[in-house]
């Protein structure tokens, strides 16, 4: 299985961004058998579980630092998860990653622990926000 993202850039304070994540593996793969979630990690900070959608188009899981900031979305048909990010602050500069783990799973335990327990990563995307 294949994870990868893109989308992450240089903004100013203020500005917006779309994080794409795909998944991909194979003729067997079916992307209703994963859970998927967008993690981020700083400079001297630990990984945290930005968010995620915790079944087909409902019950949207994000960090408090990021409500009503931030909409995750996915397309099922074309295997990808979304992160549109506004409003972006200096705060939200990171390296953001997109992780796949296979259901069912504690998705609640596993992304408010960092993801601990996610099947697969992709190399992570730099988002660097300037003041």
């Amino acid at each position: 299985v294949q994870v990868a993202e893109s989308g992450g850039g240089s903004v100013q304070a203020g500005g917006s961004l779309r994080l794409s994540c795909t998944a991909s593996g194979g003729a067997d793969f079916n992307f209703d058998d994963y859970f998927m979630a967008w993690f981020r990690q700083g400079l001297g900070t630990e990984r945290e579980g930005v968010a995620s959608l915790f079944s087909g188009g409902g019950n949207e899981y994000y960090v408090d630092s990021v409500k009503g900031r931030f909409t995750v979305s996915q397309d099922n048909a074309k295997n990808m998860l979304y992160l549109q990010m506004n409003g972006l602050s200096p705060e939200d500069t990171a390296m953001y990653y997109c992780a796949i783990k296979g259901v069912p799973c504690s998705r609640y335990a596993i992304i408010t622990d960092g993801g601990a327990g996610m099947d697969y990563w992709g190399k992570g995307t730099l988002v660097t926000i300037s003041s």
